[in-house]
C-alpha cells in the first residue's frame, strides 16, 4: 500500500508539472523545447555545476552537453561565468529569464501544502516533513550533485 500510495503521488506531481511545462513551451523562436526544459531543470537543480558535471550527471559526452548548454544560452535561460578557483573553468548561472519560467510548480505545491495543513494535524504534518527529510537526505543517494 506505501509503495502503491507514493508512487500515485509522484505520478501527480509529475504529471501536473508535464501538464505545466507543455503548457508553456511553444513552437516558436526563443522558447524551451520540452528537453531543454529539462536540462535548465537539472541545472538549477545541481546549483552552478559545470559543462563537465552536467554532462557526467547526465551521462552525455562533454560535446552533447556543450550544444544542449549553447542553446539555453542562445535562448536566453542560462549564462556561463568563469569559476573563481579556475578561470579556464565555466560555471552554468541561471539567468532572470529562468526563474520567471521557474514558477512552473510553485503554485501547485503551495496548493498541496495547504490542502494538506487543513487535512492533517500539527504533529502529523511535522511527522511527514521529517520523513519528507529523512528521505531526501538520506534514502536517495544517487540524486545527489
Amino acid at each position: 500500500m506505501l509503495e502503491t500510495n507514493f508512487i500515485r503521488v509522484y505520478d501527480k506531481f509529475k504529471i501536473e508539472f508535464f501538464r505545466r511545462l507543455f503548457g508553456l513551451v511553444k513552437e516558436r523562436e526563443g522558447s524551451l523545447s520540452a528537453m531543454e526544459a529539462f536540462a535548465v531543470e537539472i541545472i538549477h537543480q545541481m546549483q552552478s555545476p559545470t559543462i563537465s558535471q552536467f554532462a557526467d550527471f547526465l551521462g552525455i559526452s562533454q560535446s552533447n552537453a556543450t550544444y544542449k548548454v549553447n542553446s539555453l544560452i542562445k535562448k536566453g535561460y542560462i549564462m556561463k561565468e568563469n569559476s573563481d578557483i579556475d578561470r579556464r573553468e565555466y560555471h552554468l548561472k541561471l539567468t532572470e529569464k529562468y526563474y520567471n519560467y521557474n514558477g512552473l510548480m510553485k503554485g501547485y505545491v503551495d496548493t498541496v501544502m495547504q490542502r494538506i495543513d487543513e487535512r492533517f494535524t500539527p504533529d502529523e504534518v511535522q511527522t511527514f516533513a521529517s520523513m519528507l527529510g529523512v528521505i531526501a537526505d538520506e534514502l536517495m543517494p544517487e540524486t545527489e550533485m
